[in-house]
């Protein structure tokens, strides 16, 4: 008779560092967890339409790369990234108004990766950042595992009042200040052309650092372009721009950039090299490809075409979804609307109800770094068509009727 010894008890976990403690994964993506079901519509995540990426036009860029160069674009690459990506990405910014060399720029494992080099190049534990409220939870994340002390300044439904802004710089003499002012996540809003301008003179007035964080700007449905914060006079020498790729050409790919002063940007490298060494160099090549024989400019078109018939279908069915009294915006363009329901409604609490119903949100409660509002909610508009957006909006509105 063999007798089976009893397995020997797991290791115990090594104690976990403070900031790791402190800080909880992101409720959208366990809401995405939960949510996987084909069946449900899912308005919780921030996810491009996959039926619109240009899977063929990536495909050859991949392809080319991989016949012509192949020894280049599967071997280790330079930290800073791709010359002829940068170069690209140089060009698309001057054309739209903000002078780049391709010197200027670090291309980033998503611009989530330059969020998080950021913090590590700059942010001590203590140090006050700046954030608008509601503000995009990654980089709330960021700031708080960098140990950072997150602020919120105050704004309105066009976004941080410059004003208030100015008050909290003296006061808090803070590290940086980060904003997303084009159709921003959570809330779609886009800071007027006069904010931009009167926060670029905050900037210049008191030597503050600015991250203007840009992934939605191109996705615009209608109105003009508003200029991006760094452009203007001022913020031109201490604003960081983050851009991606992820919501025009593909996230899966992975490319992101931040554009910066020398100093900062060698630090944020560094930071880098220790991180991942160098952005993959057969994605880089691929995009760089891709930028040369397509024109994303047109694709970026189409799909924002499509956008605004799904973000017209949304805003369409809102009324009848939605309880008396409730309130949302219309954002001119990017992936967002954000919704606040009347007292005594939680949006917290309302979500497994509303899942029951084979439908979900996120709760805008976590987007505010103090004070949660309890009664918001944020919608992604773009990956659903028009059709399964009528669809779901009905099981919301009946899951926000369900008092069992």
């Amino acid at each position: 008779m063999t007798v089976t010894e009893p397995a020997p008890p797991a290791a115990p976990t090594p104690p976990l560092a403070a900031r790791a403690r402190a800080v909880g994964g992101s409720p959208v993506r366990d809401i995405l967890a939960v949510t996987a079901r084909p069946e449900v519509i899912n308005f919780a995540g921030g996810l491009p339409a996959p039926e619109l990426f240009d899977a063929d036009g990536i495909a050859d860029a991949y392809r080319a790369v991989l016949a012509e160069t192949p020894a280049q674009a599967l071997q280790y690459s330079t930290t800073e990234g791709e010359p002829a990506l940068r170069a690209a990405l140089a060009a698309r910014n001057s054309v739209r108004g903000l002078p780049t060399h391709a010197d200027d720029l670090l291309v980033t494992t998503g611009s989530q990766q330059a969020l998080s080099l950021l913090s590590t190049a700059l942010l001590e534990p203590g140090d006050p950042v700046l954030v608008e409220s509601p503000c995009y939870l990654a980089a709330l994340q960021s700031f708080r595992l960098a140990g950072a002390r997150v602020v919120a300044v105050p704004g309105d439904g066009d976004g941080l009042d410059p004003e208030a802004l100015e008050e909290l710089v003296v006061r808090e003499r803070p590290k940086l200040l980060y904003t997303v002012p084009t159709f921003q996540n959570p809330t779609g809003r886009t800071l007027p052309a006069a904010r931009r301008a009167a926060v670029a003179a905050v900037a210049a007035r008191h030597g503050l650092w600015i991250v203007e964080d840009d992934p939605y700007g191109e996705l615009r449905y209608e109105g003009e372009r508003v200029p991006w914060i760094a452009a203007h006079p001022g913020a031109e020498d201490r604003t960081v721009l983050l851009g991606s790729f992820s919501k025009v050409m593909a996230p899966g790919m992975r490319l992101g950039w931040l554009r910066a002063p020398a100093a900062l940007r060698r630090a944020c490298a560094v930071a880098k090299q220790a991180a991942d060494l160098h952005t993959p160099t057969v994605n880089q090549l691929a995009a760089a490809r891709y930028l040369a024989d397509h024109d994303l400019d047109a694709h970026v078109r189409r799909v924002a075409a499509v956008y605004a018939e799904r973000r017209d279908a949304m805003l369409t069915g809102l009324a009848d979804a939605l309880p008396e009294g409730a309130t949302w915006n219309r954002p001119e363009g990017g992936m967002f609307l954000w919704v606040r329901l009347p007292e005594p409604y939680d949006t917290t609490a309302l979500l497994p109800r509303v899942v029951r119903r084979d439908v979900a949100y996120v709760p805008g409660a976590p987007f505010h770094p103090a004070d949660p509002d309890h009664s918001t909610l944020r919608l992604c508009f773009v990956t659903q068509t028009p059709a399964e957006i009528g669809e779901g909006l009905r099981r919301l509105g009946a899951g926000l009727r369900d008092r069992g």
